[in-house]
């Protein structure tokens, strides 16, 4: 592969991006239906292949394929499967195009959406998710847990999609200038881009049955899933103040540890009974009580602490890299005249 940059070639009007693992008998007929509904749009396009760490001559098909077609395709080969987020950055990172489309290589995203996804985006929209609502798969390992996960996400982010989990969106490049991929939040997209301000939509496309090859993924993937959202929800809420979630958490325990103590004070001084049906006096010291108070101290002290840690992070995050904490859509000023300006986060 060769290692021309970005900044080497012109900007291209579309990028679609499949990232792949163990997918031999698919990525040959996905890229020609690829193609065909491709070739006619008049768009300046490529078809970027993420070669995920396969074993199965996945790699060989698609040097063959880039080999047959090395005007509209570009593969990546990673040295070891590193997951499907990960395959998706390196895609990212690669890609010219003004819009962005990312697919699974598995057949099941139809590319006939593709020119459905553009035109939504031409209507003014930065990002347009796809829906899978007559989803092909499994009822009671893939289905379910992905609506009782889809309806979680969207409740506690405040982004309303039905399909956080489909790969098939399209998005703008500005949306996803210096974004950072990491465990599986590619499926969070949408959301971070939604604190980024930019207009989110979504459009029902066709999911088809998977005809060769197995999938990746079960129902173990839903626990990942709610890790990841407890991680978002922290990011939307906390990540430039970090010490007011790990300070509340600290102070609510070393309150609870005065509760403690004054509890160990009143069995000792004025009602020497831990329980009131116990049978015969007892020393506040068999309770467990003196435990609780040195443990919600101690707690409680621990967590202000890594408040401050992480406030010295993200400090640390924000400054080194001269980012700002607010987004500015457009200045207007007097001596200037009129000048509008976007602001990376």
């Amino acid at each position: 592969m060769s290692s021309t940059t970005q900044a080497d070639v012109a900007p291209l009007d579309l990028s679609v991006l499949v990232p792949v693992y163990n997918e031999v008998d698919n990525v040959v007929p996905l890229h020609e239906e690829l193609d065909r509904v491709l070739s006619t749009s008049g768009l300046r396009y490529e078809l970027i292949f993420v070669d995920d760490g396969s074993r199965d001559g996945t790699a060989a098909k698609l040097r063959a394929i880039h080999q047959a077609d090395p005007d509209h395709v570009r593969v990546a080969f990673l040295r070891r499967n590193c997951g499907q987020t990960a395959a998706l950055s390196a895609a990212l990172d690669l890609a010219r195009g003004n819009i962005l489309v990312p697919m699974d290589g598995d057949r099941q995203n139809d590319p006939a959406d593709i020119p459905r996804l553009l035109a939504k985006v031409d209507e003014g929209f930065d990002v347009v998710s796809g829906w899978r609502k007559n989803r092909q798969d499994t009822l009671v390992t893939r289905k379910i847990p992905s609506q009782i996960a889809n309806r979680l996400v969207a409740r506690i982010s405040g982004v309303e999609l039905h399909d956080f989990g489909c790969t098939m969106k399209a998005y703008r490049r500005r949306v996803l200038e210096g974004v950072r991929l990491y465990g599986e939040m590619h499926r969070f997209i949408p959301i971070f881009a939604t604190w980024q301000g930019a207009r989110v939509t979504e459009l029902v496309v066709n999911h088809r049955a998977r005809t060769a090859g197995k999938t990746k993924y079960g129902l173990g993937r839903t626990f990942n899933v709610v890790l990841d959202l407890i991680l978002i929800r922290f990011f939307q809420r906390y990540s430039q103040r970090p010490i007011h979630l790990f300070g509340r958490v600290g102070l609510w325990s070393i309150l609870l540890g005065i509760i403690c103590f004054v509890g160990m004070l009143y069995f000792k001084y004025i009602y020497p009974f831990p329980f009131p049906f116990a049978e015969g006096p007892k020393s506040f010291v068999e309770t467990p009580l003196p435990l609780l108070t040195v443990m919600f101290f101690l707690g409680g002290i621990q967590s202000i602490l890594l408040g401050v840690l992480a406030e010295m992070v993200m400090r640390t995050y924000y400054e080194s890299q001269s980012k700002t904490t607010y987004l500015i859509d457009e200045v207007r000023q007097r001596d200037n005249g009129e000048s509008n300006g976007h602001a990376s986060h």
